[in-house]
């Protein structure tokens, strides 16, 4: 009886070191800290940072002159949202400011807006930021603006 015993503690010893040796053969190594964060940013598409400083994806509304509001998008379709760059049709909504700002009126134009040149985040470096915009209006523009306007993005 204690010969069976014995026999059987040591199949179940050496089936447990098997298993054991077998499963940590099989999970890799722990990557280092930075390589993890290397890819969260790879694996996690660019966001778009608000007035308010809020990361934002495919946002609806985008408010381009956060001092006074004066420049808006709203209606947003995006068709597309990637590693490098996004792209969506919508209105920019634009305060002519006639006579003044405030008794201005609100008018809107037809725009494709696109974000690239992802960068670190200042407020969170493991999340990417699109750092440019660019609108390109489709027919009517307001009379200061190009056809194409290029806009830097905070961080």
């Amino acid at each position: 009886m204690r010969h069976t015993t014995r026999t059987a503690v040591t199949l179940c010893a050496a089936l447990g070191l098997t298993a054991a040796v077998g499963s940590a053969s099989a999970v890799p190594a722990a990557s280092p800290p930075t390589a993890r964060a290397a890819a969260a940013r790879q694996a996690s598409p660019p966001v778009l940072v608000d007035c308010l400083w809020h990361a934002k994806m495919r946002p609806g509304d985008f408010i381009l002159a956060c001092g006074d509001g004066n420049s808006r998008l709203v209606s947003l379709h995006w068709d597309s949202w990637g590693s490098n760059s996004a792209r969506a049709t919508g209105v920019n909504v634009v305060n002519d400011c006639d006579p003044y700002c405030a008794a201005g009126t609100f008018h809107p134009y037809a725009v494709v807006v696109k974000l690239d040149r992802p960068q670190p985040w200042k407020k969170n470096p493991q999340v990417q930021h699109y750092s440019r915009m660019t609108l390109t209006y489709l027919g009517a523009r307001p009379e200061q603006f190009a056809r194409v306007v290029t806009y830097p993005l905070w961080n």
